[in-house]
Order: C-alpha cells, then sequence, then structure tokens
C-alpha cells in the first residue's frame, strides 16, 4: 500500500512535487483541477503563484476541514468538491483548464485512520471506504462467492494464492466473524512462501480497488478530462501501483499518437495530431525524495498536453480493460 505523504504527519510531501509544477507550469497562471485534494499539497503549491485558480475534488469527507481553511485563505480563487474524480463533469466548470493532476495515491492520516481499515496493521471491523462507496470489504468478504473472491483477488492484486485464500475465507466466515486481524491470520496461513512485502498486502489492495471501484473511476475520469482540458492544457497522473500505471501508460500513448498504437483506433494524419507525451519515459522520484519520503519509491508520473481541438472517443480504454471492468462489477449486486 502506497502512500503520498512520509510518516511524519507535521511534514507534507506531495509526490514529485517540483516535477508536477515543472509540467504544469502555474507561475504563468491558469485554472488547474486537481482530482485528488488530499491534504492540498499541490493545491497549495500551485495556489502560491497570482493568477492561478484551483479546482479541487476528493471523495472523502474528511477533507472538507482541510477545504473550508483553503477557501478562507485563498477566496474565490479556490473551490472544493465532495465527490469522486469521475464527476469531473458534473460541476459547471470554466472554458479554459489548463491542467487536470491526478495524485493517486493514500495520504499517511487515511492509512492510519482505523475507521477506514485501509491497513493490515489494524484491528478491527473491514472497511476501506474512501467515500461516496455503496459497499465495503466487510461486505465483500461476508458475501461474495468463492469464484468471484478469487478473481477480484487474482485480478486486482495479482495475488498467486487467490484460490486458496478465497477457500478459506469461504470456511472461516461461517464460524467467525472475519475482522481485520482474522483476515490477516487466514492470507498468513495460505501463503507458505516467503516475500519481502507483508503478505497481506496484495489482497488489501485488492479489496481497495473493489471497494472503491478503483478502475472505472480512474478510466472515467481520464475519458472526461481529455476532453475538457484547453489546447496547451496538460493532463498529469501520479500512480503507485501496476494496474493504475498500466492504465494510464495505454490511455496517454494511444491519444497522443498519430499512427495507431491500438487496433480501437484509425490512423490519423499527423495534422489531426490532439494530444503529445510530454514524458515519453516515465519520471519516477529521485534518490533524494525517496530518502526524505520513502512511501514515494514507487510512484511514476506520466503526462500528456493538447496540441488540437478536436473531441476524442475514449471508446477504445473501456475495450482494452473490459476484463478488469468486469471484475469490479462481481461486487454490483451485494
Amino acid at each position: 500500500m502506497s502512500v503520498t505523504i512520509a510518516s511524519d504527519e507535521n511534514l507534507h510531501y506531495p509526490v514529485l512535487l517540483n516535477e508536477v509544477l515543472s509540467i504544469i507550469s502555474p507561475q504563468n497562471g491558469g485554472t488547474f483541477i486537481d482530482c485528488t485534494f488530499g491534504q492540498g499539497g499541490y493545491t497549495e503549491k500551485i495556489l502560491q503563484f497570482p493568477n492561478t485558480k484551483v479546482i479541487a475534488f476528493d471523495r472523502d469527507h474528511k477533507c472538507k476541514s482541510i477545504a473550508i481553511k483553503f477557501k478562507q485563505k485563498f477566496k474565490d480563487r479556490f473551490e472544493f468538491y465532495n465527490k469522486k474524480f469521475s464527476e469531473i463533469d458534473c460541476i459547471k466548470l470554466p472554458k479554459k483548464i489548463d491542467g487536470v493532476i491526478f495524485d493517486l495515491g493514500f495520504s499517511y492520516n487515511q492509512i492510519t485512520d482505523k475507521s477506514k481499515g485501509l491497513s493490515f496493521n489494524h484491528t478491527g471491523k473491514l472497511n476501506m471506504k474512501m467515500g461516496h462507496n455503496d459497499i465495503s470489504a466487510d461486505d465483500i468478504i461476508k458475501k461474495l462467492p468463492a469464484k468471484e473472491l478469487e478473481k477480484i483477488l487474482r485480478n486486482f492484486g495479482d495475488e498467486k494464492n487467490a484460490k486458496l485464500i478465497s477457500k478459506n475465507i469461504i470456511q472461516q466466515r461461517q464460524n467467525v466473524d472475519i475482522n481485520t486481524e482474522e483476515l490477516v491470520k487466514i492470507i498468513n496461513l495460505s501463503k507458505k512462501n516467503f516475500t519481502k512485502k507483508n503478505k497481506a498486502t496484495k489482497v488489501f489492495q485488492a479489496l481497495r480497488i473493489s471497494v472503491n471501484n478503483e478502475i472505472s473511476e480512474l478510466i472515467s475520469a481520464l475519458s472526461k478530462s481529455c476532453n475538457l482540458v484547453s489546447k496547451d492544457g496538460v493532463i498529469v497522473t501520479v500512480t503507485f501501483h501496476s494496474i493504475e500505471d498500466k492504465i494510464c501508460k495505454f490511455f496517454f500513448n494511444t491519444v497522443s499518437t498519430y499512427k495507431s498504437v491500438s487496433r480501437y483506433l484509425p490512423v490519423n494524419k499527423k495534422e489531426d495530431l490532439i494530444f503529445n507525451l510530454i514524458n515519453k519515459k516515465v519520471i519516477t522520484p529521485t534518490i533524494k525524495e525517496i530518502k526524505i519520503n520513502p512511501p514515494s519509491r514507487s510512484a511514476k508520473l506520466r503526462a500528456v498536453k493538447r496540441v488540437g481541438k478536436n473531441k476524442i472517443k475514449t471508446n477504445f480504454i473501456y475495450e482494452k480493460f473490459k476484463n478488469l471492468l468486469e471484475t469490479e462489477q462481481l461486487t454490483s449486486k451485494l
């Protein structure tokens, strides 16, 4: 599990901050959408530059108190919406959007919040809801059939022992109420192999992705943002696990090439180019940043710049990740 700030609660470390700022160029002014407001790390740095405005989203209702302080300080230059970022197009936006930023990690405060139940180091009821959710991890563990649970653990966690873990969960839930501590015990007993990471890491990641519909949320938000950002505007993503990075890489590569890299898109003429890749090679934290903020080590930054005005049909990304989207739907009847 990755966090976007170091474990010192008194210090806030937005990951790859300098790299993000160099790409979005807030010194030139403009309106930016911070799709994952969190503790306001990116937003605060952007608003330090005059002639900037930030429209922020975050599904976590606990971000409201931080947003109120930002509103008091920055007045009309800051707006906050307690919404999922897939709802980016559900509010009235200015005609000119200069940048859209996604930081897909979690803050230290979120990880250590026992009520959210994101950490395998806690005890108590399984939750993992980030806000505006229909189900919890507790619902999945208690109600989902073994085959469907196995599919979630395998597809969202790349868990090699998914079948055995699912089988043991089904058996145990008939006898005990499976909370966080009990689930970790089941995972540890199911996985005999040695691993550098905590044995529960992949299972907890898979459950969190499923609970929060993280796949469809990201795909939907990327699809919408590419048609919201203005000419010369940028879209920046900072991801922390391979599924997110694979989605962002495929999406950006596809929308930014005039020669189709996908069977889902026709070949375009060079003059019809709509986006340019800003960084063909993924950007990762420096050794210095990792020393200051160890959780940043898994971060990957990708970005594109809009150079054309035409709208893009984004059916291709839904087709490409159809299997993941179908896996996400396994919990829809709970």
